[in-house]
């Protein structure tokens, strides 16, 4: 009779990824997700890096795991440039792409500045991108701006989405919190101010035209 194995006798590891393989990882979450540079070059390193945690926990030396992949990671520059060669990864396109989104969604300038940071969009591409999506600082950009703040808002039920039947001290308490969280999320005081005392008709209105920009 054949003894079984042990369920915890450690079991070999698979192939080491190479080019091929991490090339068609990419193209997998490409297909799925708009990324960055940085962001693909996270995907492919996660990549590799389960495979030695697998390796290591199957038995292989942790050293000797690190130089089977190495070829792999020493190619992962060269990937990410190819999939920018054929379209699929553009910084400036995915930077404009959701500088309009997050701003549609509520975000403010700088808010929207630091999640293109955060995904890795150098600050130059990233400033292209937020005045070509929302707008010159001194000019277009400021009434985008009121707009997203007021798409904030209304999440919030304050200012002119209030309730018609709040009573004061509602209102009140309404405001003060939105005054504090619209500081948290970035937008200017004044900005701020304007978006809490403005009429609902217009308010409605800067947002649909914001939207539909």
């Amino acid at each position: 009779m054949v003894a079984r194995p042990s369920r915890s006798a450690p079991r070999p590891p698979s192939p080491a990824p190479d080019g091929a393989a991490l090339r068609a990882v990419a193209l997998a979450y490409l297909a799925r997700f708009s990324a960055t540079r940085a962001g693909v070059t996270r995907v492919l390193t996660r990549h590799v890096e389960r495979w030695v945690l697998r390796a290591v926990d199957g038995g292989m030396d942790a050293d000797e795991a690190a130089r089977a992949v190495q070829p792999a990671r020493d190619r992962i520059a060269r990937i990410v440039a190819d999939m920018e060669g054929l379209g699929a990864v553009d910084d400036a396109r995915f930077a404009e792409f959701r500088a309009r989104s997050l701003a549609r969604a509520g975000r403010s300038r700088r808010m929207v500045a630091a999640h293109l940071s955060a995904r890795g969009v150098d600050e130059a591409t990233a400033g292209i991108a937020v005045e070509e999506a929302l707008g010159a600082r001194d000019g277009e950009g400021r009434e985008t701006e009121l707009a997203a703040a007021l798409v904030f808002i209304r999440k919030r039920r304050a200012g002119p989405f209030l309730r018609a039947d709040a009573d004061e001290a509602e209102a009140a308490l309404r405001q003060r919190r939105a005054m504090d969280a619209m500081a948290r999320a970035g937008f200017a005081r004044d900005t701020a101010r304007t978006a809490l005392e403005m009429d609902r008709d217009e308010a409605e209105d800067r947002i649909m035209r914001m939207r539909m920009a």
